[in-house]
């Protein structure tokens, strides 16, 4: 059966959260649950608010692109916003202002947009318009007059890619959430402050790294992390045996290090193997040489 993912389903929740509150507020019109979905209808055959037990031959969300056709799974990929209207930062931002601001990121590239296949939207209440990221379309239904219509490419929502970013910015845009603080807060979509010869690398994938260093140094042989781990032989592979080898290396390190190498009676020995009988008797005290003399006496005589 058809279902919700949970990334969209994080998606419905924000906006929910911040355009549904009760009517006594400075909102003239609040966004409802019923207002907002995932899933299309039980008769609904074909598109994004399908999954692949409802598509169709030819599917457009399934054909027209490898990102469709390669993750498509039982998880619906799309997202219905119906009508509201919000008072926020001495503004009002209605669904035509939310739709084309974020169709607006869209063409401008943004990088939480990038999942975004299309955006079915009515700028002014009477016309419908279509943003495709595949050029495909540029218009839709009528239906779209009074409600938007996001698409995903179904490889992310496969993935469970997080959502949120691009809507939690409009909230923040509008005044509905407080903007970050740079010195306190920080977003996994953040890009680094420091140069790391990587101009895009973000909190994100920061956070995965070390993840994956953990599972690779921690996780029994043979288990992956969160991604594959690195080929047979190669140097990080090489590394990471090296890492789990090292606190047996420390503990026999330091078990010879505790070991008492020196043994006097072999060097003693040798000392006199390779000297002279004349040199052994010169370097005899006397008394101890009377000694030994009269000690082999008697042994020669017993």
């Amino acid at each position: 059966m058809t279902s919700a993912p949970a990334n969209l389903l994080a998606v419905r929740n924000l906006l929910l959260t911040y355009l549904n509150v009760d009517k006594d507020t400075v909102r003239s019109q609040d966004l409802e649950p019923a207002e907002v979905g995932i899933v299309g209808d039980p008769n609904h055959r074909g598109g994004y608010h399908c999954g692949s037990d409802r598509v169709v031959p030819n599917d457009y969300s399934v054909v027209e692109s490898t990102r469709d056709s390669s993750g498509l799974t039982l998880h619906a990929s799309a997202l219905d916003v119906g009508t509201f209207s919000v008072s926020a930062g001495g503004a009002i931002h209605d669904l035509r202002t939310f739709s084309t601001w974020c169709v607006s990121q869209c063409v401008a590239g943004a990088g939480d947009t990038r999942d975004i296949r299309e955006i079915i939207y009515s700028p002014d209440g009477t016309t419908v318009r279509r943003w495709d990221r595949l050029g495909k379309r540029t218009s839709g239904d009528s239906s779209h007059l009074f409600h938007t219509h996001f698409s995903f490419f179904r490889d992310s929502t496969k993935a469970g890619r997080d959502q949120t970013p691009l809507f939690r910015r409009y909230l923040t845009a509008i005044g509905l959430i407080a903007p970050p603080n740079p010195e306190t807060d920080m977003e996994q979509t953040d890009r680094l402050i420091k140069n790391t010869g990587s101009p895009t690398r973000t909190v994100g994938d920061v956070l995965a790294d070390v993840s994956n260093l953990r599972n690779w140094l921690y996780a029994p042989v043979d288990t992956p992390g969160l991604v594959a781990p690195p080929p047979a032989n190669s140097p990080l592979q090489l590394m990471l045996a090296m890492a789990r080898a090292w606190p047996a290396l420390v503990a026999q390190v330091t078990a010879l290090s505790n070991k008492d190498f020196t043994d006097e009676q072999q060097i003693v020995t040798g000392v006199l193997a390779g000297l002279p009988p004349e040199k052994i008797a010169e370097a005899i005290p006397p008394q101890i040489a009377r000694d030994v003399a009269d000690e082999l006496s008697r042994r020669l005589t017993a």
